[in-house]
């Protein structure tokens, strides 16, 4: 086996064994984050969308789930999950769009379980996750009709985007309600720095289940990306040792 897919091979079994010890441990690991002011805003948005019923809105993009960019969209998707069961009992359902027939599939199957979760069987409906459109920027421009006329006055965007992020950033901007913004792309990230007031950038995304207390695993999540990053730069600085010592000797 070539050393570089036998270094990778190493890696993921220690990332797995890691995982797995740490869910195990439960309560004895204590979570301890920086504060990251998007979250707690969203969370206040949620409270006060509940009150005033209006609508959440979930944009996950139009990366599907069978890609490399997998990741942005089930990040997401645990964000859905854990905001519809906060919402659960609000007058007006939470509503999801999506760029892909398959991560549609996959938000209508979050929203029932959130509702089962939250004992709310009956505020489900079958139409609150929807396809919008099968090319970005037709899901953007598409999306901009559930931004305005839906009552909607908090928004996830979160997931596989491009620049056409932007249109739905405008969007929520002029409809003045609140954005939480995060996207897995150098050029949707450009965009939202400049369009929404705290875009969550870089792994932000990625730990925003464990911020919004979506789960036991996601938490551990980020104790394990932690790990996995003090190992690395405690390579790359033996490595520089070594190839000091060598030249020196």
């Amino acid at each position: 086996m070539p050393l570089p897919a036998l270094a990778g091979l190493i890696l993921v079994a220690f990332s797995a064994v890691l995982l797995i010890g740490l869910f195990l441990l439960k309560d004895r690991v204590k979570a301890s984050f920086r504060k990251i002011p998007a979250f707690s805003k969203f969370n206040k948005s949620i409270g006060t969308a509940v009150e005033n019923g209006t609508r959440i809105h979930f944009s996950l993009g139009s990366a599907d789930i069978v890609r490399p960019r997998t990741a942005a969209s089930f990040s997401a998707i645990s964000v859905l999950r854990r905001i519809v069961e906060m919402a659960a009992t609000s007058d007006a359902p939470p509503v999801a769009t999506a760029g892909d027939a398959s991560l549609a599939i996959l938000s209508q199957d979050s929203l029932r379980t959130a509702y089962r979760a939250a004992g709310a069987d009956q505020q489900y409906q079958a139409d609150s996750g929807r396809v919008t459109g099968l090319t970005p920027f037709s899901y953007a421009a598409a999306t901009l009709s559930t931004i305005y006329d839906e009552d909607i006055s908090s928004h996830s965007i979160m997931g596989g985007f491009g620049a056409e992020v932007g249109l739905l950033t405008d969007a929520t901007e002029r409809n003045d309600s609140f954005t939480l913004a995060a996207a897995d792309s150098l050029p949707a990230q450009a965009v939202l720095f400049a369009s929404v007031e705290d875009p969550l950038i870089g792994e932000d995304l990625y730990v925003s289940g464990a911020y919004l207390n979506a789960g036991r695993a996601h938490m551990v999540s980020v104790f394990v990306q932690d790990t996995l990053r003090w190992l690395i730069v405690l390579v790359l600085l033996g490595g520089a040792t070594m190839k000091l010592l060598a030249g020196l000797l």
